[in-house]
Order: structure tokens, then C-alpha cells, then sequence
């Protein structure tokens, strides 16, 4: 029986693996760059006549891009789990709350999702066992 945690944020995944004899641990990091600054801008905008132009759009589906493909390793690690913990801090960890619904044989296994603060390592292994010794 496979169980396990993961807290997630938009930097890192720490999945916490816990089996009948064992407690596994994994990072998976994010390539999510929220400030990403092009050599030789000057400004975060052009100037045309009174106009200004700001990059938004682009930046936002990039950030959305880079997002999917960091939650899609996650997911991709979830195959071999019997039950499926979510909790963290940030927005991250509901985006794959709701990748993981899509995903039938992953939906049954989906115990949780909680929001947690930032935690030490020791803290959320703690987290997981409390939440499985529990349940």
C-alpha cells in the first residue's frame, strides 16, 4: 500500500511516499520564473507616441504554460499511489487538485486536500503520517 503526501507550492513538490515498511522522499522543482527580466530591457514597458505597451498577456500564459508542465511531473509520479494527500500554502496545490479530478484512476484515490503553511522537512513528513495514521 502506497500512500502519499505532497506539498506543493509554485516552487517545489515534496512528494512523501509512505509504504508498509518505508517513508520515501522526493523534490520535484518547478522552472516557474515569476520575474523574468530580458537582457537589455530597459523598462517593463515600450513607448510608442503617448502609448504604452505591457507584455501581460504573454507573461501570463507563460507563467501557465510553465505551470502545466511542472504539474504534469508531478502527476506523472502519482501512477504506482494507492491514496493521494494534497497540502500546502499557495493556489498550486488546487490546480492539481483539479489535473488529478481529470484523471479517473488518479480521482479515486484523491483522499485530500488541505492548506498547510510552510513547513521544515521533519514537519511534513510528520504531516502525513498524522494524517494517514487518522484516516
Amino acid at each position: 500500500m502506497r500512500k502519499i503526501g505532497i506539498w506543493i507550492d509554485q516552487k517545489e513538490a515534496n512528494l512523501i511516499t509512505l509504504t508498509k515498511n518505508d517513508v520515501y522522499s522526493k523534490t520535484i522543482y518547478s522552472d516557474i520564473e515569476t520575474r523574468v527580466r530580458i537582457d537589455g530591457e530597459k523598462k517593463q514597458f515600450g513607448r510608442f507616441g503617448d502609448q504604452f505597451l505591457v507584455d501581460e498577456k504573454g507573461k501570463e500564459n507563460k507563467l501557465k504554460e510553465y505551470t502545466q508542465k511542472y504539474l504534469l511531473r508531478v502527476l506523472k509520479e502519482l501512477s504506482s499511489a494507492d491514496e493521494i494527500l494534497l497540502f500546502g500554502p499557495a493556489q498550486t496545490k488546487f490546480k492539481l487538485e483539479k489535473l488529478i479530478s481529470s484523471v479517473p484512476e488518479l480521482a479515486v484515490k484523491h483522499k485530500e486536500t488541505k492548506t498547510s503553511e510552510n513547513m521544515t522537512h521533519n514537519q511534513k513528513l510528520a504531516y502525513v503520517k498524522d494524517f494517514y495514521k487518522n484516516s
